[in-house]
């Protein structure tokens, strides 16, 4: 508890009494900032079991800044999934979707990576993964996230997903809103064919809103992303 000393000078003791005042009230309000990110950073997709966005950003964050080089940003979107959505299983189809690329992307990353759902049947990883085995680890990645998803009854449903990546070393930087952006870009760029394209500097200077690249559906709602 703050204690105040009396003293005969009345503004000062005014001054006394506001300033040890402050002292507990400043360290709360500190203690509120750090206790609401936690509780942002520990939210989670309540389909998928993957980080929200806030907590994927900081996590995100935490390992390009750590790896440098060596770090990996990975954004993924499953292609035709409304027909998935508007097919004979419906949303419940379109739910096991989800929760299988949530799985394998979990399975991918390992424990240290960063996996979240952006929304929708987008999502995005942070992973450490060295220039020597960038290429086939985005390989593997392809093949995992094409493998069919059983849904009900044992019913098989055929997926796909378009792939861009980004990493620090060949774009000259760790900010993750500039990485994000430029795998956006490239995952844009070779969309429908099957490969995962690893961003260059020109997919870094494509117009962006929140880190994603300007006119895709919901830029304008992407809150706090990058």
């Amino acid at each position: 508890m703050a204690s105040t000393v009396r003293v005969q000078a009345r503004s000062g003791n005014r001054a006394l009494i506001i300033t040890t005042l402050a002292v507990p009230l400043t360290g709360w309000t500190v203690h509120a900032v750090s206790l609401h990110r936690k509780l942002a950073a520990a939210r989670k997709d309540p389909l998928t079991g993957l980080l929200g966005r806030d907590g994927y950003t900081a996590k995100a964050r935490q390992i390009t800044d750590r790896y440098g080089d060596a770090a990996l940003v990975v954004l993924v979107d499953l292609d035709h999934f409304k027909q998935i959505n508007d097919g004979p299983g419906g949303h419940a189809a379109g739910d096991r979707v989800l929760a299988a690329t949530a799985t394998r992307l979990t399975a991918w990353a390992g424990s240290r990576g960063a996996v979240g759902r952006l929304g929708g049947d987008e999502f995005a990883v942070a992973v450490r993964i060295g220039a020597a085995r960038r290429e086939l680890r985005l390989a593997q990645l392809v093949q995992l996230l094409a493998q069919p998803v059983e849904v009900e009854d044992g019913v098989l449903v055929d997926v796909a997903a378009s792939i861009g990546a980004a990493s620090p070393d060949v774009l000259g930087t760790t900010d993750l809103s500039v990485l994000q952006r430029a795998a956006d870009a490239a995952m844009y760029a070779g969309k429908h064919t099957g490969r995962a394209v690893l961003a260059g500097p020109q997919h870094a200077t494509v117009p962006s809103i929140n880190g994603r690249r300007a006119g895709r559906p919901g830029t304008h709602t992407l809150g706090r992303a990058a």
